[in-house]
């Protein structure tokens, strides 16, 4: 008769090209990959919060607790420029003989790092994070994008149909219903002004 168990299976690809692979212990072989307990640079997982459902322009999110195995390690994990992160988890059946996955495992969560805090204090260290929905790239925001030569060019660099323009004013809402004001993404980091206004400038393209 074959026993069969459970194991959650995570995978967290750094934006320095380091991979973190945990399971919730001793080891599991998938592919040409292996999952461990504890990563010996970035340690284990200390707790893991519920997934959350997102409601209207809400998304899903939830949050888990590293315990890094060193502070070098934990300043590496919080670093701004590790934000967007590839985090994916999944739930796989082992045959508790073998210790292989059958089949193929259920993939609970596909997202991004999106905020890490560093705790630190008696003899304690951790890194709460939160992830979301690689999805939430579609609800950054672009308010207040003004009809002006600067920002046009911004978006389409050398055109010049807005320097001879007169009567214009920099209070006016360019490509969105949104009050003028703010010209900024939430929490996705961006290579460039003009990727980030690529959805208006396609609404104002087809306006």
């Amino acid at each position: 008769m074959r026993h069969v168990r459970l194991s959650g299976l995570l995978k967290l690809e750094l934006r320095d090209g380091r991979t973190i692979r945990l399971c919730d212990g001793g080891w599991v072989p998938w592919a040409s990959e292996k999952f461990i307990a504890r990563d010996p640079t970035f340690g284990i997982i200390g707790s893991m919060e519920a997934f959350e459902e997102g409601v209207g322009d809400e998304v899903p999110a939830f949050s888990l607790t590293f315990l890094p195995a060193s502070t070098a390690a934990a300043v590496d994990l919080a670093a701004p420029g590790m934000q967007g992160s590839r985090l994916r988890l999944w739930i796989a059946e082992l045959d508790d003989l073998t210790g292989q996955i059958i089949g193929t495992p259920d993939q609970q969560f596909d997202g991004q790092m999106d905020q890490v805090r560093l705790v630190t204090g008696l003899r304690k260290r951790e890194l709460p994070m939160t992830f979301v929905p690689r999805g939430e790239r579609f609800f950054n925001s672009n308010d207040g994008n003004s009809l002006s030569s600067a920002f046009h060019k911004s978006v389409f660099p050398g055109e010049l149909g807005e320097d001879n323009a007169t009567g214009l004013t920099s209070a006016v809402a360019w490509g969105t219903e949104a009050q003028p004001g703010s010209n900024g993404a939430a929490s996705v980091v961006y290579p460039s002004a003009g990727w980030s206004n690529y959805a208006n400038m396609v609404r104002t393209q087809l306006a």
